[in-house]
């Protein structure tokens, strides 16, 4: 496997860097030959093609780190998830279905914004040699389950559970972009994917930890077969294996384009991303290239390195602009979709993936975030405690129940704590203390609010704070909050006691 060992550095030391290697641009003028840039620019001479100036080159990365965050992304939770068996969060093979157990804990750090309401199950699927089948059990109709299918452009192309297809049992298809053929008998729906690789994520709703066994029994109803064994037919050839390049999601920042140049290569052309990929190739990023960064003239990383700051910067505005501010959260800004909902918005793309990858559609969860509190100051948990109070009968709207989640506010992971407690949602209300009027108050504060209390306690870091609020499969009637933004029900806001 080819070692990634370039380093593109971020934040401050980018900034300095980029001073530096602009300085020296300044000074010096110097153009290393033969680097990725400068053998596609001399390319690009030979074949007449006017090659992109310095300006180009940082807008060219500008706007690949836009388009490609989210692929990156998710070619890093790949690498991880199903690539890597000694990642440390490896889950299974290809085309293998893995269940957990479990919910995420702080330890769990491929993914951001990680959910801890619901064990997973995991499939990462390969569909270039043929279709899978997807098969789920009946389940109990109190139990909220839901199977999402992502595909590496990090689009929901498809759902199974109780929202979308009821509790009843079924077998379900999941083709590739270019699988041709009608839907076979027994088959309930067939859902395409635009990239041959993708991720299916089972959630299934945990009532309490005694609850687990039974969660155990449905996540054992969940199977994942190859079309030609579901048929009892012959397998196709099997598809070539791919030396994948290394990637991690720490790794992400230091070394984006190396990511997405190798990531490009799971991920079709089509007429929609086709002028970003061939401005990227112009710079020498794509299938069939081999960009690295290291070998790059310092006016060529001086560009790349400013390229990518603003487009960076560009994604956290979006985040930070987006949807409707409700009592200090964001509501409606981001949340995922399928290839026609964001319709090529690589912007609107980058955020959501940034702002909590693998984002469910609104209909299936809605997600009010906040790192404000109701005044609009930043929620710093090592210097104040604040509450967060729903009046009675003002609880979250939904079908199957909500949750609020505590994050880190630099990293947005999951946070250890003494009582092991990552979130507070709808099924631990009943040994919730409520007030008086019959209010219900959650604690979000680093240290114990005292015994009596703690049952409402939801623990902070020793640092700034991200919640993100869940609610899954959102009532439509009134109240309600949907549409995103503009329904009817509003999420409070938090308050600051000291």
């Amino acid at each position: 496997m080819k070692q990634t060992k370039s380093v593109i550095p971020h934040g401050t030391l980018a900034r300095r860097l980029v001073a530096v290697a602009l300085t020296t641009t300044l000074f010096v003028g110097c153009n290393k030959q033969g680097d990725t840039i400068s053998s596609a620019e001399e390319a690009d001479k030979k074949a007449g093609i006017a090659a992109p100036g310095i300006e180009e080159t940082k807008a060219i990365a500008e706007e690949g780190f836009i388009y490609g965050l989210p692929i990156v992304m998710n070619y890093a939770v790949m690498n991880e998830f199903s690539v890597d068996k000694n990642s440390g969060q490896f889950k299974a093979p290809f085309n293998v279905l893995n269940s957990e157990a479990r919910v995420a804990t702080y330890k769990d750090t491929a993914v951001v914004t990680p959910n801890s309401d619901t064990p997973y199950s995991f499939l990462w699927l390969d569909l270039r040699s043929e279709p899978m089948v997807i098969s789920v059990p009946a389940v109990e109709k109190d139990r909220y389950y839901s199977v999402q299918l992502i595909d590496g452009n990090t689009y929901n192309y498809g759902y199974i559970g109780n929202r979308s297809t009821g509790t009843e049992a079924g077998k379900y298809l999941a083709v590739g972009p270019d699988w041709k053929g009608d839907k076979p008998a027994g088959i309930d729906k067939v859902f395409r994917s635009s990239t041959p690789f993708g991720v299916t994520l089972f959630r299934t709703q945990l009532f309490n930890p005694a609850d687990m066994p039974n969660v155990v029994k449905v996540q054992a109803g969940f199977k994942a077969q190859p079309l030609s064994a579901f048929l009892n037919q012959p397998a196709p050839p099997a598809a070539p294996e791919i030396d994948f390049i290394p990637a991690t999601t720490k790794g992400i920042k230091k070394n984006f384009y190396e990511y997405l140049d190798a990531a490009l290569a799971t991920v079709p052309e089509t007429p929609e991303n086709k002028p970003v990929r061939e401005k990227l190739a112009s710079i020498g990023i794509g299938p069939g290239k081999s960009f690295e960064f290291k070998d790059l003239s310092d006016e060529h990383k001086a560009a790349v390195l400013l390229g990518m700051k603003e487009g960076d910067d560009k994604v956290k505005a979006f985040i930070a602009g987006a949807g409707k501010d409700q009592n200090g959260w964001q509501v409606g800004g981001v949340s995922g979709g399928d290839h026609a909902y964001y319709n090529n918005d690589w912007l609107k793309r980058a955020a959501t993936a940034s702002a909590g990858l693998y984002a469910n559609d609104a209909a299936e969860a809605t997600y009010p975030l906040t790192r404000k509190d109701a005044d609009g100051e930043e929620l710093d948990t090592s210097k104040h405690n604040y509450t967060l109070t729903f009046d009675e009968g003002k609880l979250p709207p939904v079908n199957a129940f909500w949750s609020v989640t505590m994050y880190d506010g630099k990293s947005q992971l999951l946070i250890e704590n003494p009582i092991d407690r990552y979130l507070i949602n709808s099924p631990m209300l009943p040994d919730m203390k409520k007030n008086d009027d019959g209010s219900v108050t959650l604690y979000i504060q680093k240290e114990s609010p005292g015994a009596d209390k703690e049952s409402n306690w939801l623990p902070a870091p020793n640092d700034t704070a991200y919640l993100v609020m869940r609610l899954y499969w959102p009532k439509t009637e009134a109240p309600s909050i949907l549409p995103p933004g503009e329904g009817t029900w509003q999420p409070p806001g938090i308050v600051k006691t000291n």
